[in-house]
């Protein structure tokens, strides 16, 4: 049973999970947008005579068309990382809810993997199809031109990498989310001594702007504390989130979504913010119900 229409259907009731993963493994919206479609082109010319599992057969297919997309970008990048925001991954914040553990868990994996580039494309997809996603070995070693017992070599160096990067991270999120409303209500009501003790010494903040003023970073404690009293009348509008797995803001004044705010931490200081603030790039993230 295989034909253009079915095929269709197939593909498009398939479409959220292949967006899902080509999301994850790209870290970018956009680039998993252009994947999917990249993965329909090869999709309908290949057809899916003879497929027997086609759910895998098309996890398969945005899968290598991710891992070329990973390669070129390793290959071609232009600016540093340092010079790139990359998509933030937003959920809601279940907040303190013991039966919401696997949840955050999740996120902070899922998060791990969009931001660290330092995993080999051929790690990063193993993991993340076997990890995240739950394919087996047979399945992932397909998606990348390697054996089985190869592609769960790969999962295991990246996932030993992953959790060593885990071990930076703080988890005590109840911490994190009580520094992200202090940061909040100093920066609202001006108190940028209160600001400086929240803030590391060497805290660096990162703006996407899009269009012409692009990407602008601050560094240090006071310069920061002074930025953040200049959108003291946004501070207001913040909306609790997850960003990356960590304690975040969706700034949504009366106007619709005006920034997703990331925060690092490093026990009780801020180590860094990750404002996107690009209307483009916000426009095609997938986010919680700003109402909500």
């Amino acid at each position: 049973m295989a034909g253009p229409a079915w095929l269709t259907e197939e593909f498009e009731h398939a479409r959220p999970r292949l967006a899902s993963v080509a999301y994850r493994l790209l870290g970018s919206q956009a680039e998993a947008d252009d994947a999917l479609q990249e993965a329909w082109l090869r999709v309908d010319r290949a057809g899916a005579e003879g497929v027997e599992n086609v759910g895998g057969w098309l996890t398969t297919i945005v899968a290598r068309v991710c891992l070329n997309m990973l390669r070129s970008r390793r290959t071609h990048r232009e600016a540093s990382l340092e010079d790139h925001l990359p998509d933030p991954i937003v959920s809601a914040d279940p907040g303190t809810d013991p039966e919401s553990e696997a949840i955050l868990a999740d996120s902070v994996g899922i998060a791990l993997i969009v931001v660290l580039d330092t995993l080999s494309p051929a790690e990063r997809l193993a993991f993340v199809l076997h990890d995240v996603f739950g394919l087996p070995f047979a399945e992932v070693g397909r998606a990348i031109d390697r054996t089985p017992a190869a592609a769960r070599q790969l999962a295991s160096r990246a996932r030993r990498r992953v959790r060593g990067a885990e071990g930076d991270v703080d988890r005590d999120r109840d911490r994190q989310r009580a520094l992200v409303d202090a940061f909040f209500a100093a920066a609202r009501g001006g108190d940028l001594e209160a600001l400086v003790r929240l803030l590391d010494p060497e805290v660096v903040v990162r703006a996407d702007f899009g269009g012409r003023r692009g990407l602008v970073r601050v560094e240090g404690a006071h310069a920061v504390a002074e930025s953040a009293t200049m959108f003291r009348h946004l501070a207001g509008y913040g909306r609790k989130v997850l960003v990356d797995g960590r304690p975040g803001l969706v700034v949504v004044p009366p106007r619709g979504v005006y920034a997703v705010m990331g925060f690092r931490f490093d026990g009780d200081r801020i180590t860094g913010l990750d404002v996107l603030v690009d209307p483009a790039r916000l426009a095609r993230l997938p986010l919680p119900d700003p109402a909500a």
